[in-house]
């Protein structure tokens, strides 16, 4: 019961900051131009400190052990989504024009930037590196079968190993891990493999890269609810294929994916740990991804439903993501 409090409170206060970048453009102190602008620093460069900073501090041999099936969950997590979708846009009647934006909404969480304060919250340390794992592989899989999804069929195919070797975050989070596994107990105070000049200047890069990188959730969430002001305010609302987006995002695709994960730990004769259970709800259980409506533009997607179901699905999540964690803490 307490976990669900602490999670209501952490989607409350995140949907608050969205208000207020949504009551900024509209009062144009975040123009388009300043959006997009505090967008890039954010994806470029507080993400990537963040991400940095983490791996180096959290990352162990011990930890990947028990870790290293955290990014393949991302990637079975979001394709069975998406078939949850393809099921769903056939049951709604969803019209062609419209459907390949629907599955994507379906299939795509927004996994890190409002699930990161939460699992934070709730696990410290632990529930921020499961997040920034799944991460891993939700971003390889975004730019693959995601763009996949959203694509025209004969479409001019995107280069999507350059987008990935040139994504910041994936950098980061393999260039954060494997200086913590080369390097055991570099930021651990005290630790006598360097002299105090280097270690000085450690911590000080450490301490920097924090503070960049605690700009991350306060800056992302601003820019969202600007994007989600100058989205749904000329977008149409479809109720039909509205009600099946957030049908899929919030309900089925979360109830599915964890029923899958935990009847596999089952069989494998694994117990997953409180952290690894709750954290995994409130990823999947998140409402669509903000980078939907980018997939979405680029690729002449539906863009009212993308909006109105971006939009819709992040109010409704206020409820069904609290009440998910209050059933799976039963399954503990």
């Amino acid at each position: 019961m307490l976990q669900s409090k602490i999670v209501f409170l952490k989607i409350t206060l995140m949907f608050l900051v969205m208000v207020a970048g949504w009551w900024a453009s509209r009062r144009r102190y975040l123009t388009p131009a300043l959006t997009k602008a505090l967008s890039v620093l954010v994806v470029q460069l507080a993400f990537p400190s963040l991400v940095f900073a983490q791996m180096l501090e959290t990352v162990s041999l011990s930890a990947l052990k028990r870790g290293w099936w955290i990014p393949v969950f991302a990637l079975g997590s979001i394709i069975l989504a998406a078939w949850v979708g393809k099921g769903l846009a056939g049951l709604f009647r969803v019209a062609p024009t419209s459907r390949r934006t629907f599955v994507l909404l379906v299939a795509m969480p927004n996994w890190v930037f409002l699930p990161l304060p939460i699992a934070g919250g709730l696990y410290g340390a632990e529930g921020i590196r499961f997040v920034l794992l799944y991460n891993l592989g939700a971003q390889i899989i975004l730019w693959t079968y995601g763009v996949h999804l959203i694509q025209e069929k004969g479409g001019e195919k995107v280069a999507v190993w350059r987008m990935l070797l040139g994504n910041v975050g994936i950098m980061a989070t393999i260039g954060g891990a494997a200086l913590a596994l080369c390097w055991p107990g570099l930021t651990a105070p005290g630790d006598g493999l360097i002299g105090a000049g280097w270690r000085l200047m450690v911590n000080g890069g450490l301490g920097a890269l924090k503070m960049i990188g605690d700009l991350t959730i306060p800056l992302s969430l601003l820019v969202a609810g600007a994007q989600l002001g100058e989205l749904v305010g000329s977008s149409q609302f479809q109720w039909r294929p509205l009600i099946g987006v957030n049908l899929g995002r919030l309900v089925v695709a979360p109830l599915l994916t964890i029923s899958v994960l935990v009847g596999v730990a089952h069989l494998l004769g694994v117990r997953l740990t409180e952290v690894e259970l709750i954290t995994s709800v409130v990823i999947v259980s998140m409402p669509a991804a903000i980078t939907c409506s980018m997939l979405v533009e680029n690729y002449n997607g539906d863009r009212g439903l993308s909006a109105s179901g971006i939009f819709l699905s992040t109010l409704l999540s206020l409820l069904t993501v609290p009440v998910a964690v209050w059933c799976c803490h039963w399954l503990l």
